[in-house]
C-alpha cells in the first residue's frame, strides 16, 4: 500500500468537513481540533478557539476510555473535527479516531490553509465549548 492508497482509504470513511461549512459545525457544538506540531503553529499562525493536541497524543486525550483523556472527551458520540496545516495529516488522524470508536470524528478539507483563505480562523471562538472555557477561567 502506498501512503496515496493510506490517504484514499482514509478519507472514503470520513464526512469533511469544508471551511465553509465549520460555523454551522461548531454552533451544533463540534470541537475542532489543531494537531499541527508547536513549530508549524508558531510559524503559520495560531487557531483561535481550537484545542491544541499534537498528534502524538492525539488518541490518547480524546479516547473516553483513555486515563489521559481530556475532559472534553465525554463519551463516543463527541464530534471531533481535526485540523492540519493543509488537510493531508488530520485525514489519517481523524480515521484513527474513527477506529476507536469515534463515530462522528472527521478533518477539515484544507486545513488551516483553507480556514485562512476563507477568513474564518477566529471562527473557533464563536464555539459554545470555547465559551463556557472562558466563562469558567474568568470566574476564578
Amino acid at each position: 500500500m502506498t501512503i496515496d492508497q493510506m490517504l484514499d482509504n482514509a478519507r472514503a470513511q470520513l464526512n469533511r468537513i469544508y471551511a465553509f461549512e465549520l460555523p454551522q459545525a461548531l454552533a451544533r457544538g463540534a470541537i475542532l481540533v489543531d494537531i499541527r506540531p508547536q513549530a508549524q503553529r508558531v510559524r503559520e499562525g495560531a487557531l483561535p478557539g481550537a484545542l491544541v493536541i499534537e498528534r502524538n497524543v492525539l488518541e490518547w486525550r480524546l479516547d473516553p476510555t483513555s486515563s489521559a483523556r481530556l475532559a472534553l472527551a465525554t463519551d463516543h458520540d463527541v464530534e471531533w473535527i481535526v485540523a492540519c496545516s493543509e488537510g493531508y495529516t488530520s485525514s489519517l488522524a481523524a480515521a484513527a479516531l474513527q477506529q476507536l470508536g469515534l463515530h462522528r470524528a472527521t478533518d477539515l478539507v484544507g486545513g488551516f490553509h483553507a480556514l485562512k483563505a476563507a477568513g474564518l480562523l477566529h471562527i473557533g471562538i464563536q464555539a459554545p465549548h470555547f465559551a463556557r472555557e472562558v466563562d469558567s477561567l474568568a470566574s476564578l
